[in-house]
């Protein structure tokens, strides 16, 4: 039963995983709908997410101090049980402050549950079945984005916004119970408080807070905004200072180490470009089918189901790859087979709908396991077990930055072009152009003619 003991109890780490990954997902596309509920003005709106978000890159780097401290097993119970809890208050929530705060609450306890995930695989399985655990937990990672609009889209059609977080609550009580009761036992190690570098702390914490703030910000306020430039400067100052303090520190909040050695570093690299690639298409196809298609969440979600359905089924022929050929070559064809479905995304229209967009998101669901395992083995596979966990929050950090700054890139442009297109859509409807004002909704157009 040891065996099988220990994989229910990293199957209930996986559920966790996925809960918090989803909960991202799905209420950045019900945004709209909290906040008619709630009445919030609408440039608080995108702040829901944004506390969420902050929380959430400033807990990821830390999995490692909070392990050390608690222990595996305690992090993750303990992580699930503070996110369910904070799930209620999300639901109970009676206005925009109070929202935020368990928002931020949520992310926090939510942004530990990845990268301990990813830990555990090298922590409780021998080298052999490390690729089937890598496997399980990749599939969830980048499952959950795909079949989160059609879960909104269910939820909100059939209950209410609040059900977008009271549905963590089961599934969040089952995983605390079976990992507490099952993931291996380890020694506390609470004296790690005692010497917790709270100047370290302080500066990762604005760098990457001021980090996800210009992001979101940069796009409409422009690049070379005061805001923008201030933010920029303050997060690369503050980098700098905790790589310093890091380096010479004796007790460290996180251990940078990892980052000397070439496999880490390559793999962190590969990371950060899957999350640019992976979160940028996860965040524009919604955007695409809502705003030029008019699809509703369920149409969007059935759209996208497409993606996940052929990563699913080709997770397992990915790690009989892994096992049988070069890494290096299976991570190319991974990258250039990814590239290339996202190029065919690339020569869509107005009037592509879900038949347009199949096939290039087919070929990207064949991909995307490819670029996810070669590169987490390498990363992961190497670092001495005492520091995987570390190793696991900075690995799971640079994708998520690779994913903040790709959603940043694409709103630059859609923010950056919307003024010429609209001039252009003008320019046509003043000169009678029938096909422009069938794009615009208009069933007639009145226009003066030269």
């Amino acid at each position: 039963m040891r065996g099988a003991g220990v994989w229910i109890g990293f199957t209930a780490m996986c559920v966790g995983m996925f809960m918090a990954i989803l909960d991202v997902q799905v209420v950045a596309t019900s945004l709209p709908v909290i906040q008619g509920a709630l009445g919030m003005a609408p440039e608080q709106m995108s702040w829901v997410q944004t506390a969420y978000l902050c929380a959430e890159v400033i807990a990821i780097p830390l999995t490692g101090f909070l392990t050390r401290l608690l222990s595996m097993r305690w992090l993750f119970v303990t992580a699930v049980s503070v996110f369910m809890f904070a799930s209620a208050g999300c639901a109970s929530s009676g206005g925009f402050g109070e929202l935020v705060a368990w928002r931020i609450l949520q992310g926090f306890s939510g942004g530990t549950l990845i990268p301990a995930v990813f830990a555990a695989v090298f922590l409780l399985f021998p080298v052999r079945r490390q690729g089937i655990a890598t496997m399980v937990a990749g599939v969830l990672a980048v499952l959950a984005p795909s079949i989160g609009p059609i879960v909104e889209g269910w939820i909100t059609w059939t209950y209410s916004w609040n059900w977008l977080f009271l549905i963590n609550l089961a599934p969040g009580f089952l995983a605390a119970i079976l990992g507490g009761v099952l993931l291996p036992k380890g020694q506390p190690g609470l004296g790690a408080a005692r010497t917790l570098d709270l100047a370290s702390l302080l500066m990762m914490t604005t760098a990457l807070t001021a980090l996800e703030i210009a992001l979101k910000e940069a796009p409409q306020r422009g690049w070379t905004s005061g805001l923008a430039i201030g933010l920029l400067s303050l997060s690369v100052a503050s980098t700098a200072g905790f790589v310093g303090r890091t380096r010479r520190a004796v007790h460290r909040v996180v251990d940078i180490g990892p980052f000397a050695a070439r496999n880490f570093t390559i793999g962190c690299i590969l990371s950060f470009v899957l999350g640019i690639g992976l979160y940028g298409s996860v965040y524009l196809i919604p955007v695409y089918l809502a705003f030029v298609r008019y699809h509703d969440a369920l149409e969007i979600g059935a759209t996208m189901l497409v993606t996940g359905t052929v990563q699913l089924l080709t997770a397992p022929l990915a790690v009989v790859l892994e096992r049988r050929l070069d890494a290096r070559l299976l991570t190319a064809a991974g990258f250039a087979t990814f590239a290339i479905g996202l190029g065919l995304s690339a020569a869509q229209t107005t009037q592509t709908d879900y038949d347009g967009m199949f096939w290039p998101q087919v070929i990207r669901g064949l991909a995307i396991m490819f670029c996810l395992l070669p590169p987490t083995w390498l990363a992961l596979g190497t670092p001495h077990s005492a520091r995987v966990a570390d190793a696991s929050g900075l690995f799971n950090l640079m994708r998520n930055l690779g994913g903040a700054i790709g959603i940043a890139l694409i709103d630059t442009v859609i923010y950056g072009r919307s003024a010429a297109h609209g001039t252009a859509i003008m320019d046509d409807l003043r000169a009678g152009n029938l096909e422009t004002a069938r794009f615009a909704g208009l069933s007639t157009v009145h226009c003066t003619r030269p």
